[in-house]
């Protein structure tokens, strides 16, 4: 008896994975095992970056906000701790946005903890 194989269902899979990588370079978007290898490892660099994404921001903010307080006069460090110290609830973000965006609000939230 002939083995049975369901390739309708094979195709199927095998055409989505294709027209995901449509666009992609050379081979990867049209060689069935180049494509599928391409799209996993771009799954997995995507898994990745979005945790390296927050990262990164969270390193741009805090280079914001030191250059906001070196301008006026105090480290980083030093602002971050009296912040928490004052009990005042401001995230990174919205410090780093009030730096780059706000100076004079910056200023008085370093005048209101620095004393």
């Amino acid at each position: 008896m002939p083995r049975s194989v369901n390739t309708v269902a094979a195709r199927k899979r095998r055409k989505k994975i294709i027209k995901e990588m449509k666009g992609a370079f050379g081979a990867r978007s049209n060689v069935w095992t180049v494509a599928k290898n391409a799209r996993e490892k771009g799954l997995q660099y995507a898994y990745r970056d979005r945790k390296n994404k927050k990262r990164a921001f969270r390193g741009l903010w805090i280079q914001r906000i030191n250059a906001g307080c070196r301008e006026n006069g105090v480290s980083y460090s030093a602002f971050i701790g009296n912040v928490h110290k004052a009990g005042i609830e401001l995230n990174r973000k919205v410090l780093a946005d009030l730096a780059m965006n706000h100076p004079k609000a910056f200023t008085a939230v370093i005048k209101k903890v620095v004393k």
